[in-house]
């Protein structure tokens, strides 16, 4: 079985996110880091391996960004990749998650995996839908917010937590499948691991080598556009009740309580 692990290069949570007003797109300068919900994805490729039921020949990290997501890489690695794929492209700057969907399909389609596993959104877009987006492209079977995963010779028997409970839901391999974060707790990469990544096989691709149409992908290849982008409106200043007077300070809290329907 050949596991690809799909990743992404985001900002750092500790960065303050901003949008560009001349690109209307996210500024992703400063420090960036693997998203965290894509760390999952790879521990859930790993505990398939040790687990036994099936032979894990491979497990392939795959990302699309600048040239600074081979860092994300790099993490990914250390954390059981065997080897990663780096589609890099001017071509693909400002594709949107339809856009960069089939651009990841493409790249996966020259894999030829068995199983695709990713976060279920990304730390900056918070999609949730790349996942579904690449599956359409594959004509692959999709499971979103997969919490449990049991695989046997060409199926996949997965626990998804859905709106009113927890469905059960047995699938044919291949397939993409979005997990949840309460899937597993991702573990630490050794610093022999971390030392070793930089060494591991990274492949990188431009648009032409997977056969993307640059008519699909970019801004022009976009099936959304942003139009305007608009600042949060600033928070008012709260009221504060000084207690000089306890129960006369209780009675204005309850009265303000009551006045906005709150009790």
């Amino acid at each position: 079985m050949k596991i690809c692990c799909l990743v992404k290069e985001v900002p750092d949570a500790a960065v303050q996110k901003r949008l560009d007003p001349a690109t209307k797109r996210l500024d992703r300068s400063g420090e960036k880091t693997l998203n965290q919900f894509d760390t999952h994805g790879i521990e859930a490729a790993m505990q398939i391996r040790e687990g036994g039921a099936v032979d894990v020949d491979e497990i392939v990290a795959v990302t699309m960004g600048p040239e600074s997501a081979q860092r994300a890489l790099h993490k990914a690695v250390a954390l059981g990749a065997d080897r990663s794929v780096h589609l890099t492209d001017g071509s693909l700057a400002g594709s949107d998650v339809c856009a960069t969907g089939y651009a990841l399909a493409k790249v996966l389609e020259s894999e030829s995996p068995d199983l695709v596993l990713l976060g279920q959104q990304s730390d900056d877009g918070e999609c949730y839908t790349i996942g579904a987006v690449v599956a359409d492209h594959l004509k692959m079977p999709s499971l979103t917010q997969v919490i449990k995963m049991d695989v046997t010779d060409g199926k996949l028997r997965c626990e998804r937590q859905a709106e009113y409970g927890y469905d059960t839901v047995e699938i044919q391999l291949p397939a993409v499948i979005s997990v949840g974060d309460a899937i597993n707790e991702p573990r630490y990469p050794s610093l022999k691991a971390i030392m070793g990544a930089k060494k591991k096989p990274l492949d990188t691709k431009a648009a032409g080598e997977v056969g993307i149409d640059s008519g699909q992908v970019g801004e022009a290849g976009s099936q959304t556009q942003v139009l305007a982008i608009n600042p949060p409106p600033e928070k008012e200043a709260g009221e504060v009740f000084e207690d000089e007077d306890t129960n006369e300070t209780v009675e204005k809290i309850v009265a303000w309580l009551d006045e906005r329907k709150l009790i």
